[in-house]
């Protein structure tokens, strides 16, 4: 009796280890932004060195990059890209008319999806029809006809939702921009960016990020 009594003790030990376990398990898949650094630290970047602002943007077209989001994007015809803007100035900058476009070798110009077209896409059954863009192979699999909970609050979390960057601070955030049935899409491109604005309301000179430095990394891959 005093044996079973010790198994069962053991029995329920060893539940309660295996279920803490697949919690944390499940909790280490939730999304984490990246660690924005300075934007001029990063190779694709924009410096207004008199007036103190940068902007950098980093493409998530790799698989590797791609593994901090549970959703593929690429599947569904999106390219994320991590815009970084770091204000190393005494006054704040307003960025709430920042206007952004990925123009392309061909001068295809694509703004950022909103939330709703993302939302829209992914939902959609036929979303994943289009050729992948992206330079990696994915899985191709059926697509839901819904959006979980989990999946609205990555793609919440994870866009650029700034409207002002304080002095010597940097915001930054995920755009999403749709690439679908457009082959190699970084190729020859660059982000145009206007509408930041200083602590005036005058607007600076437009920002130009060149997509150039993917041209070199394309023969390691």
């Amino acid at each position: 009796m005093r044996f079973w009594r010790k198994s069962g003790v053991r029995l329920h030990v060893g539940m309660l280890c295996v279920m803490a376990l697949a919690s944390l398990c499940f909790a280490g898949k939730n999304f984490v932004k990246p660690v924005a650094r300075p934007a001029k630290s990063y190779p694709a970047h924009d410096d207004h060195a008199d007036d103190k602002v940068a902007i950098a943007a980093d493409p998530y077209d790799t698989a590797e990059k791609c593994k901090i989001f549970s959703i593929n994007f690429s599947e569904y015809g999106f390219l994320p890209v991590f815009l970084i803007v770091t204000n190393d100035g005494d006054q704040p900058v307003s960025i709430a008319n920042m206007e952004i476009k990925l123009i392309t070798a061909n001068h295809s110009k694509l703004t950022p999806s909103s939330l709703d077209d993302l939302s829209r896409r992914l939902s959609n059954p036929q979303a994943n029809t289009n050729p992948t863009p992206l330079p990696f192979p994915v899985p191709h699999k059926k697509v839901k006809g819904t959006l979980s909970k989990k999946e609205m609050e990555e793609i919440e979390s994870s866009e650029f939702a700034a409207k002002a960057v304080e002095p010597h601070t940097t915001q930054s955030g995920f755009l999403f921009f749709d690439v679908g049935g457009i082959s190699s899409p970084l190729a020859g491109a660059y982000i145009d960016i206007t509408g930041v604005e200083d602590a005036t309301g005058k607007e600076l000179l437009y920002f130009e990020i060149s997509m150039k430095y993917l041209e070199g990394a394309e023969v390691n891959r």
